[in-house]
């Protein structure tokens, strides 16, 4: 079925191009706080461990190359460390998470005035809200909802990527990683963005 080919479809590298929207969304609400500015430097390490180069990480993190160069120093370490797994087919719950979010704002764009999940949506933008078991409970209980009131009008991969990301949920491992939480849920929530918007 051609949804489900869609939500399975799983990319090689993160690239410059969705970095550069990540970011783009990071950079607008990086006065938000400390949390933010916190993921902004852990998506440049991300991006040193994927062999970008300084300047390249500049440009898509609108900073300086010596606040880059600076950055990249404080974290730096003598243990080389694995590029990040980037596959959407991941099944640990900062992934799925981000997953989830990015359906949502889908849903959200879509529907704006009528979808149940909107005001969830922009609280997690603002930073009003943070994930947590009871947060991700709620938020796919308003995403069962607009997908049961929208059937009709949403493609069906909305509905086949939900499944995927609900069962993954239900039985979510845990993943030994250097990387943090935000940085996984932020670059699968772009993966899965791009997705659907095909």
């Amino acid at each position: 079925m051609a949804g489900e080919e869609t939500t399975r479809r799983t990319p090689g590298a993160l690239t410059e191009e969705q970095a550069g929207r990540m970011l783009a969304d990071m950079n607008e609400v990086i006065r938000a706080g400390e949390e933010m500015r916190k993921l902004r430097a852990e998506m440049i390490k991300v991006f040193a461990d994927l062999g970008w180069t300084q300047e390249r990480i500049a440009q898509l993190t609108d900073m300086s190359q010596p606040a880059v160069s600076k950055q990249m120093a404080k974290h730096r370490t003598n243990v080389p460390h694995p590029p990040m797994a980037i596959s959407l087919d991941q099944h640990d719950a900062p992934w799925l998470e981000g997953r989830l979010w990015a359906l949502a704002e889908h849903i959200s764009q879509t529907f704006h005035e009528t979808a149940r999940c909107t005001g969830h949506v922009n609280a997690l933008a603002r930073g009003k809200k943070r994930f947590t078991p009871q947060t991700v409970d709620e938020l796919r209980r308003l995403i069962e909802e607009d997908l049961r009131r929208h059937r009709a009008e949403l493609p069906a991969d909305y509905q086949a990527a939900y499944d995927e990301i609900s069962r993954g949920l239900d039985l979510s491992s845990k993943v030994t990683t250097t990387t943090s939480a935000s940085v996984r849920r932020s670059i699968a929530r772009q993966i899965q963005r791009d997705l659907l918007k095909g």
